[in-house]
């Protein structure tokens, strides 16, 4: 189908952006990966449609007061083969590397995935195991949202109207970190039917861990059962699968033709063992 019409206009700076969104109609344009579909098939109806996909500053990658700074315009594939995140959070590579097909890596953005917050998709996860801060701007300033404040339901987040995701912050891992992301994979669209993202600090025992998932539920979340689980015991065999037993356990648990609840429970079991194995 064909969308209808609207206006087109190309942001230069995000206060431009922020002012163009005081009209109510106005929608973002980053990747366009779930915006265009939608508009095509008329379920979204914008007036006026806003890319800010070459806002200069919201682009990159770099370090800065201990932190990895990542602009919201950054790619799925800047991600992906970026060396200071290889190096210091190897776990966004990984995420990025699974996420779509070549195009989809090459388009999508970090910030228009978080902003879009699909409960399939796999950012989220791995924004909660990294301690991440999303930072937004609007017309009432700027404010920094833990990512475990952020996703608020499905579809939904703590942004406000008006405001714009502008950079993502992580505090740099402690040089004894390990992660690992792992998913089961709707074969067509590559989304999550099951995703997990663990962080682990210690040496022989799990000083700190961090477990999340995303695709089994309404938003992903931490599974504090496994990580309390794993918390200052041996990472062995017997250990981790008692850990991911306890996986998605008192969750609402998402159903649908492509998988029943029972069945997303079962894989968030297997994948939460996958990605403690791996880390281990």
């Amino acid at each position: 189908m064909i969308p209808s019409e609207f206006d087109y206009i190309k942001a230069k700076s995000i206060d431009e952006a922020i002012s163009l969104l005081k009209d109510g109609d106005a929608k973002l344009l980053a990747g366009g990966h779930s915006l265009i579909p939608a508009m095509k098939l008329r379920l979204n109806r914008p007036t006026k449609l806003i890319d800010i996909s070459r806002i200069a500053e919201m682009k990159g990658i770099k370090q800065e007061d201990g932190e990895l700074v990542i602009g919201a315009m950054t790619t799925h594939y800047e991600i992906m083969t970026n060396d200071l995140i290889k190096k210091h959070l190897p776990i966004l590579s990984q995420a990025a590397e699974l996420i779509g097909d070549v195009q989809v890596r090459n388009k999508g953005t970090l910030g228009g995935s978080l902003a879009h917050a699909d409960p399939s998709a796999d950012w989220p996860a791995s924004m909660l195991v990294t301690d991440a801060v999303i930072v937004v701007a609007g017309a009432k300033g700027k404010r920094a949202i833990k990512a475990g404040d952020f996703f608020t339901g499905f579809f939904m987040t703590a942004l406000e109207e008006g405001e714009i995701v502008t950079q993502i912050r992580i505090p740099l891992p402690s040089a004894n970190t390990k992660s690992a992301y792992v998913k089961f994979m709707q074969p067509a669209s590559r989304f999550a039917i099951v995703g997990c993202a663990v962080v682990v600090t210690g040496n022989g025992s799990i000083d700190d861990i961090k477990v999340a998932f995303t695709g089994v539920s309404e938003s992903a979340f931490r599974d504090t059962a496994v990580e309390n689980a794993l918390k200052g015991k041996k990472a062995d065999t017997e250990t981790i699968k008692n850990a991911a037993d306890q996986a998605a356990e008192g969750v609402s648990i998402l159903s649908d033709h492509f998988a029943g609840e029972e069945y997303r429970k079962h894989l968030a079991k297997v994948y939460a063992k996958r990605a403690l194995t791996e880390v281990a």
